[in-house]
């Protein structure tokens, strides 16, 4: 209910005078979320040295009981987590190509870099979970780190999702704008993504929604090497893209959801 309170929210804003009012709200949102990430960081890294100087080492949780293809496939199913920077592709009219061009790339270097230092601090922790992984399982970890740091998290997700449903809003709009050639209006965009959300939101569990998106983007992301492939001149470019996309093809067709 609060997830379809939230779009609901955000179509609303969107189909009587475009989203510009949330867009100020989503910078706030940002940097409140940095801040908080910075915090749980540092909270699950002064954890781990704490637990390390008292015991000596640490207590890894066990190898999961599946096969090396399930754990590729779900890991397949994973792509959404570490992904959705292409809202920079929509600004043209605001920004240069290198500008956007840039904030891409760095964007994803620092999430990736966010999200490889946090699984590494948490992993320790982990072992807690005694193998039952669930939708709140990172509380749970929170929790155990500090009781203080559970209310931060949720802000933090919160506020995160927020940002980045403003984000895909706009950038979704902009995507049927441009396919239809301007037969969809802005207005109507954000009154279809809205609704298919809101649709989406109750169909199923978040590890399938989340499955769903990955592949939703796998997509997406293979059409785009297809077009990268058609306009690079290089070799070494073609090369690229072609493992890119079979990798997104990978996912597309035998990702699983993890639960």
């Amino acid at each position: 209910m609060l997830t379809t309170i939230i779009i609901g929210t955000i179509t609303l804003i969107g189909v009587t005078g475009g989203l510009k009012p949330l867009e100020k709200m989503e910078s706030w949102a940002l940097y409140v979320t940095l801040a908080i990430l910075m915090v749980l960081l540092l909270g699950f890294a002064a954890y781990d040295m704490n637990h390390y100087l008292n015991v000596g080492g640490f207590t890894m949780p066990q190898m999961p009981d599946r096969t090396p293809w399930e754990m590729l496939t779900i890991v397949a199913g994973t792509l959404i987590v570490v992904q959705g920077f292409e809202t920079t592709r929509y600004l043209g009219k605001v920004f240069d190509s290198q500008t956007r061009i840039i904030a891409s790339r760095w964007s994803q270097y620092l999430s990736l870099t966010v999200y490889v230092v946090f699984v590494a601090l948490a992993l320790p922790v982990v072992v807690i979970l005694n193998g039952d992984y669930a939708e709140n399982s990172l509380i749970l970890l929170a929790a155990e780190v500090s009781v203080l740091l559970v209310a931060p998290l949720i802000i933090a997700a919160g506020l995160s999702q927020f940002s980045a449903a403003v984000a895909d809003t706009l950038a979704a709009a902009a995507n049927m704008v441009e396919i239809t050639a301007e037969r969809v209006s802005p207005r109507l965009g954000y009154l279809l993504v809205g609704g298919l959300a809101m649709a989406l939101a109750w169909s199923g569990s978040t590890f399938e929604i989340i499955t769903l998106a990955s592949k939703a983007f796998a997509l997406y992301y293979l059409l785009q090497c297809c077009v990268g492939f058609t306009v690079c001149k290089k070799t070494v470019e073609r090369l690229r893209f072609t493992l890119v996309g079979l990798a997104l093809l990978f996912v597309l067709v035998f990702a699983v959801p993890a639960g």
